[in-house]
């Protein structure tokens, strides 16, 4: 029997959506317990923030500053602390927590710039704590299932990967005052200098690696800001070369009308493919040379025990966007109780530099005109 973890939250006040997600993820297991919280750098939306979270008054703080420094003197401190700022806070808060021996559950991109990616990476290595960044998505029980039928052989050598993370909500000006979440990712001070390909393009990028098991050596990126007077980027179009000579195509738009949440994958090997949508997350099409494509469905016949250890209902009844976030929480649990287990398969920092890098290619490669442009220079 384990004790829930007591953890904070930075970020995640009234109007937040990300923030109500990681509570709702960190709740499914029943493995942590929220008792602090700097919800709001705005004192009295803080206050009122904790209030309808059932946080303690006296555990709500006016800055993660004050935050860090108090809960680390407690006896009764927060174990962890959740992120769910904007992309420009994720680096001071992060290092706070980390150099107050607390453990960071960070949602993505890592930060704002690589430089601050880079000099967290190292701010983490010289922490007693850990750090997890909540990639949702690799927790899925059916990505798991993709992951191992391509990692181990079954589809033969990776020779194409096909992926596109395609959403419509910024197809249009947006009026800041009346949308929190589209304000801020558009506006390069606080999310970076990337749009779209920060915001869903990472996660394509993360899932692309997470289930190939082959990195990307290369990209030739094409960014465009669709509407006018935006800032960032609202659509990125990229080839790929792999560094076992696989080639691919990634498309991240938030600019295309019709599509939701449309983050589909496709890797094809030398004897077979597999194709997984998240709109459809329980759900696994895999293809074999020669013979009738067949549906594997989680909880289902046909699937591992890598898909059955994250999976928590019944085959029929629907897992999806939260469940996936839960599974990161539940191993971000074991991680910080136990240390991180080798075979842990939640993102760690040194992925969470991987996408900065991603990132600054593809801006780089855009602004030199679709230039081949190597991922880790």
């Amino acid at each position: 029997m384990h004790k829930r973890i007591k953890y904070g939250m930075v970020g995640g006040g009234q109007g937040a959506f990300i923030g109500a997600v990681h509570r709702m993820a960190a709740r499914i297991d029943d493995q942590f317990e929220l008792v602090a919280g700097a919800l709001s750098s705005n004192a009295e939306r803080a206050a009122a923030s904790a209030a309808e979270v059932g946080i303690d008054p006296s555990r709500s703080y006016a800055s993660f500053e004050d935050m860090a420094k108090a809960e680390a003197a407690r006896q009764d401190g927060i174990k962890a602390v959740s992120v769910v700022t904007p992309n420009y806070m994720h680096f001071p808060v992060a290092k706070a927590f980390l150099q107050a021996g607390i453990s960071v559950i960070c949602d993505k991109p890592l930060t704002a710039t690589l430089n601050d990616a880079l000099a967290l990476g190292e701010i983490a290595k010289l922490s007693k704590a850990e750090f997890i960044l909540t990639h949702n998505y690799s927790g899925y029980p059916m990505v798991r299932q993709a992951r191992e039928i391509v990692q181990s052989g079954q589809i033969g050598k990776v020779r194409r990967v096909q992926v596109e993370y395609v959403q419509d909500w910024l197809s249009a000006a947006v009026d800041a005052a009346e949308n929190k979440q589209a304000d801020w990712r558009a506006d390069p001070k606080r999310s970076g200098l990337g749009g779209a390909i920060a915001d869903i393009g990472t996660h394509a990028f993360q899932l692309t690696n997470f289930i190939s098991g082959v990195a990307v050596r290369e990209i030739a990126a094409d960014l465009t800001r669709f509407v006018d007077g935006r800032l960032v980027d609202d659509d990125a179009h990229m080839l790929l070369r792999f560094e076992n000579g696989a080639k691919g195509y990634l498309w991240a738009s938030q600019v295309a009308p019709g599509n939701e949440n449309n983050l589909r994958i496709r890797i094809y090997g030398e004897k077979g493919g597999i194709d997984w949508s998240q709109e459809n997350p329980n759900q696994l099409w895999v293809s074999m040379l020669g013979e009738p494509k067949h549906l594997l469905t989680r909880g289902g016949h046909g699937t591992s025990e890598v898909a059955a250890n994250v999976t928590r209902v019944p085959a029929g009844h629907p897992e999806g966007y939260l469940e996936g976030f839960a599974t990161i929480y539940n191993e971000a649990a074991d991680i910080i109780r136990n240390g991180r287990n080798p075979d842990c398969l939640s993102p760690t920092i040194d992925e969470g530099i991987l996408g900065m890098r991603f990132i600054d290619a593809a801006i780089r490669s855009s602004n030199a005109d679709a230039k081949w442009t190597p991922i880790d220079a």
